[in-house]
């Protein structure tokens, strides 16, 4: 592993991290809630968003985490679209940086930003796929289970507890792949309509 490609990937990791947290924050002001705006993360600084050990664990395992975004749904005007839209926002963010660095390879030829750019873009595909999965705390199980019906709440809760020893079996049996790979696979092809 040389420098380029780890200074690349430190790069990428924290412009990733940083557009997604910025989407929640933005989308959830957009809507009434300003609770991450109050806490100084409605920014793409980097270091309002990430976590040291999150960060080391992406570098080293290619999974981490960063700090999530402080949201009170309670907020919005209207519940259910308001918690899917600032659930969505965070891929959404990433998927048009990846499209910002696919059209940067596409116009520019040089070494040293055609590196981070390609390595920003698997990075911003990458956190938008994975964060999409319906498990908590990702932002796919934020939108499913927005429509899930109230009376299955009982359900709904042994699900939440589970979800980390079911988190922890998908990753490290390699399984989280098989679901994380098709909708990388669609975000793909909607990011590379641009180069």
């Amino acid at each position: 592993m040389n420098l380029d490609y780890i200074l690349s990937t430190v790069v990428a990791i924290a412009v990733a991290i940083s557009v997604h947290e910025f989407g929640h924050a933005y989308s959830a002001h957009l809507l009434g809630d300003d609770t991450a705006k109050m806490y100084g993360r409605m920014t793409i600084n980097p270091a309002k968003h990430i976590d040291p050990i999150g960060l080391l664990m992406m570098i080293i395992f290619k999974i981490g985490w960063a700090k999530p975004v402080p949201v009170n749904p309670n907020n919005f005007k209207n519940y259910k679209i308001g918690n899917v839209l600032v659930s969505f926002s965070g891929a959404i963010a990433n998927i048009i940086t990846a499209i910002i660095c696919v059209l940067i390879n596409k116009y520019i030829n040089m070494y040293a930003i055609n590196l981070i750019a390609s390595m920003t873009m698997i990075y911003n595909v990458g956190f938008a796929a994975f964060n999409l999965l319906p498990l908590p705390p990702l932002d796919g199980w934020g939108i499913v289970s927005t429509f899930i019906p109230y009376k299955y709440n009982e359900y709904v809760y042994r699900y939440e507890n589970m979800s980390s020893i079911i988190f922890l079996v998908l990753i490290f049996t390699g399984l989280v792949g098989i679901f994380v790979e098709p909708i990388r696979d669609i975000i793909i092809n909607i990011v590379f309509l641009f180069a």
